[in-house]
């Protein structure tokens, strides 16, 4: 009566985060409801490999069969336990496993990775903000690691195409806050934004939207979210550049199912890396979500169809920044 086929282990936030955890629990769990598949979520006792490698042997322990862990910082945990459980399979999103030193990168035939196109999320909010009529932009990112990086590099070359095309200048505010939970020093540092002429942020990262939406309420200014929807949050988040780890946890669990337990010769060890080709990174078009005043869905839907189909093409560099022409970029420390 205890045992759980299917268990996700949290990063640092909880299921209701409205974020990354959330949105990958809502995969496992409509999944497992549709498929009438016992499944449960376990917590880290601490932000630490220790703690997660302990939970997901715990949720072993209990049984689980498949375990879903999201995001990057499970990638030296993930190295650790595939090779000691090799009859349970691991769904790692966001990551690769690897060696905590990062010296040696390994995914076992038991383990399936799923990387997202980020820079192709952000290059729609940059582009989306600047041909809605915003010109001060601001990005605010969590831990400058590749996933986040990838978010605000594409934001920056949206943000430039769509510059280009109006024949205007555009200038951006640009900082890692280095932890993906809300806190003053955040809040603080995008009031100054706001209040030196900063009209909309793209806060990627976690809960640290929470901090920027505190300050975009107080200043009358604008948010862009991140990860899912996250218009419901807040009157001040106009869109949010979002990835779907909801369907691709599905996709992924299908995949597992489908072919008794194990990954498919063509998941097993591999990595996917998802973007507009399969639909699973973008905006959300849903009316209540659409809080643009001038730029449509049907602009979106065409510049969306371009980057889907290779006709426009987003760099995914993350070691040197963005070359641009209409943006002026403020990198602060």
């Amino acid at each position: 009566a205890n045992a759980y086929e299917i268990a996700m282990v949290t990063d640092v936030g909880n299921i209701d985060d409205k974020s990354f955890n959330q949105a990958a629990w809502e995969g496992v769990k409509e999944f497992a409801e549709t498929n009438g598949v016992t499944y449960a979520y376990y917590r880290p006792s601490e932000d630490s490999t220790e703690a997660r490698v302990e939970s997901i042997k715990a949720a072993i322990e209990k049984g689980a069969r498949t375990v879903v862990c999201p995001g990057y910082l499970f990638e030296d945990a993930i190295y650790t336990v595939q090779g000691e459980y090799p009859e349970v399979q691991f769904l790692l999103l966001d990551g690769e496993p690897h060696t905590p030193d990062y010296a040696t990168y390994y995914t076992a035939p038991n383990t399936h990775n799923i990387l997202y196109r980020e820079e192709q999320a952000g290059y729609f909010a940059g582009y989306a903000a600047v041909k809605d009529g915003y010109t001060q932009l601001g990005f605010l990112g969590g831990m400058d690691v590749p996933a986040v990086i990838r978010f605000g590099f594409g934001y920056v070359q949206g943000a430039d195409a769509a510059a280009k095309e109006l024949g205007i200048t555009v200038s951006m505010k640009y900082w890692y806050s280095g932890t993906f939970g809300p806190n003053d020093e955040i809040k603080t540092k995008m009031s100054g934004w706001y209040t030196e002429g900063t009209q909309v942020v793209f806060a990627a990262g976690g809960g640290i939207y929470l901090s920027c939406t505190a300050a975009a309420v107080e200043a009358n200014a604008k948010v862009i979210g991140v990860d899912k929807d996250q218009a419901f949050e807040s009157p001040t988040i106009i869109t949010s550049a979002m990835k779907d780890l909801t369907n691709s946890v599905k996709l992924a669990l299908a995949d597992l199912y489908a072919n008794n337990g194990k990954w498919s010769a063509e998941y097993a060890g591999a990595t996917q890396v998802l973007g507009a080709a399969e639909n699973c990174v973008g905006l959300p078009t849903a009316a209540d979500s659409w809080r643009f005043n001038t730029f449509t869905v049907a602009e979106y839907e065409a510049l969306f169809a371009k980057v889907a189909s290779g006709e426009v093409v987003v760099s995914n560099a993350t070691d040197a920044q963005p070359a641009v022409t209409n943006v002026t970029v403020d990198y602060q420390n």
